[in-house]
């Protein structure tokens, strides 16, 4: 079958670097150009061309990597500015002079400091998507690789120059997005580039891609989601023998094996997994993650959304049930439980919930928000601001990130300007973009409604009250625990340390105020704090030894719990 293959996506730096700059009178500007050859191999993708989507110049004074690999909230100064209907030989200037170029952690051109820099363009590539709700959005659609716009199949970028920069009379730097990122596994034909093809199965490796009805439906075209399937040691002697399932949330995982199985050595929780799964002796079940990128993120987060799109719905009436037909899997719901650490921990807690005669109980270790009176550090329902807290004439700067010895090292502010100069419109393919576009009601132009102002952080908390009525897990709970409750009690579980970098454990304490004190019934939900542990903390070894709990112990902790639930 016929291979689509581009150029190798990474040359060795020193080799890309030019050094001249003729100095200028006029002050600095970038631009930009779109080489034929690389709107050639986006189109052969099957990506749109002309391009609708977004430049960035990027730049670093480290000359070890590539820019755009340094393009983070804690990283390099970069600028990014929309573009429409750009072809081959096409080019785009961005300027301090340009309002439309918003830039991060530098807000204009003009700020650079005057020095040596290495620089590089980049392109991020959108896709149109005539929505079943009206609604037509220009999104980056998911190409195998997660949702990081920098590293994404699709993608176009310039070689690395070496150049020296005055703002004030450095002129013109022209640079050309002449490379285009091939996929990680060359397409075969008809392949699409979505959730990845990983192709290097083996005996208990297997990975799954099918095209889901429901989420093609609503984002009107061909949509997939897959999973990677870990399968129990000795699963083809027995023909006849079927098995429980963990679903291990999380993250999109990429061609990684659900708990690191088959990676060389292994350290901390996961040291000596491969081994012991693959010994006779280890409790026999299949584990799966899933593959579930979509426009917005690297997941879906498992649930439906105005936004995002029915993806709870598509996992639960279609991939599950694909994977029960696929292999020897238990189709009750005692036999599936979840479990998944941060972004993964709400995921298993919320598909318990909005599923819960489906499925049979949920590990979630340092939930993402599961009270919005602590989404992170802010109560949306109260505060009127997310970025700063403080009276008419003090104000401080909310925190976003912290050690467990309360060093913070990132503010609110910082982080969602980072997003902003990524993709405005919830099109950074960050932590708060996705939470924006996976709770809120869809605005009048057909992206998430938002919650806050990206400048100013303004709440909007008409918008907040939908966030409470919809994904607010703890408030969810306690409007519905006469019905829920039969169906949750002692199903789920909690671990968080009491130092999480992003202060998720206040809204774990929150919840557990609830479900310690209800009753008819009683909740039975565990819960585990960690004193000084920072996320990604899952609870402590249940041998009682003080250290923290691995892979291979909470394997053991769920077959104990599948053996009482099945009985």
């Amino acid at each position: 079958m016929r291979r689509l293959t581009l150029a190798a996506p990474f040359v060795p730096l020193l080799a890309l670097i030019t050094t001249s700059l003729v100095s200028s009178d006029e002050p600095l500007r970038f631009e930009v150009e779109l080489s034929a050859e690389a709107a050639s191999a986006i189109a052969e993708l099957g990506l749109d061309v002309p391009v609708v989507g977004r430049v960035f110049v990027i730049m670093s004074t480290d000359d070890r990597r590539e820019p755009r690999f340094l393009a983070r909230p804690r990283g390099v100064p970069f600028w990014g500015k929309d573009v429409r209907d750009f072809s081959g030989g096409d080019h785009v200037v961005l300027s301090g002079a340009d309002e439309t170029v918003i830039g991060y952690p530098l807000a204009s051109i003009e700020d650079i400091p005057a020095g040596e820099y290495y620089v590089q363009a980049f392109l991020n590539v959108y896709t149109r998507f005539a929505r079943s709700d009206g609604h037509v959005v220009e999104m980056h659609l998911n190409s195998g690789a997660g949702q990081s716009p920098f590293r994404a199949p699709g993608n176009a970028h310039s070689a690395v120059r070496r150049i020296d920069l005055d703002p004030d009379a450095s002129g013109a730097v022209r640079l050309q997005l002449s490379e285009t990122i091939p996929p990680v596994e060359a397409l075969e034909s008809g392949e699409s580039l979505q959730q990845g093809n990983p192709r290097a199965e083996g005996e208990l490796v297997k990975f799954v891609k099918i095209r889901s009805d429901l989420v093609s439906e609503f984002w009107g075209r061909d949509m997939h989601i897959g999973a990677n399937v870990l399968l129990p040691s000795g699963y083809w002697e027995d023909a006849e023998r079927r098995y429980p399932v963990i679903y291990y949330q999380g993250h999109f995982p990429g061609r990684r094996v659900p708990f690191g199985y088959g990676s060389q050595g292994g350290r901390a929780r996961g040291s000596g997994f491969t081994e012991f799964w693959d010994s006779p002796d280890s409790p026999k079940m299949i584990v799966v993650s899933f593959r579930d990128a979509n426009p917005f993120y690297d997941t879906s987060y498992s649930v439906n959304s105005a936004n995002v799109g029915p993806y709870g719905d598509a996992l639960v009436q279609e991939l599950i049930p694909y994977l029960e037909g696929e292999f020897r899997i238990i189709p009750e719901p005692w036999a599936r439980v979840l479990a998944g650490g941060s972004t993964g921990g709400w995921e298993a807690l919320a598909m318990q919930i909005f599923y819960p005669d489906f499925l049979g109980g949920a590990w979630g270790w340092c939930p993402d928000p599961v009270d919005f009176h602590y989404y992170q550090i802010v109560d949306i329902y109260e505060d009127e601001n997310a970025y700063e807290i403080g009276s008419d004439w003090i104000k401080v700067e909310r925190p976003a990130l912290r050690r467990t010895d309360g060093s913070v090292q990132m503010t609110m502010r910082q982080e969602n300007t980072y997003e902003l100069a990524v993709g405005p419109n919830g099109r950074s393919g960050g932590q708060w973009a996705i939470w924006e576009a996976l709770y809120s009601p869809v605005g009048a132009d057909g992206y998430p409604a938002r919650i806050w102002d990206p400048v100013t952080g303004e709440i909007d908390h008409e918008v907040a009250e939908y966030w409470r009525e919809h994904y607010d897990l703890h408030d969810i709970l306690r409007r519905n625990w006469p019905t829920l409750g039969p169906k949750l009690s002692g199903k789920l579980h909690f671990a968080v340390g009491d130092m999480d970098s992003y202060y998720l454990n206040n809204g774990v304490h929150r919840l557990e105020e609830f479900l310690g004190d209800v009753e008819d019934p009683l909740a039975d939900a565990s819960f585990e704090y960690g004193p000084r542990k920072p996320h990604c903390w899952i609870g402590y070894s249940p041998s009682g030894s003080g250290a923290d709990m691995t892979n291979v112990e909470f394997i053991g902790v769920v077959d104990e719990y599948l053996r009482r639930s099945k009985n």
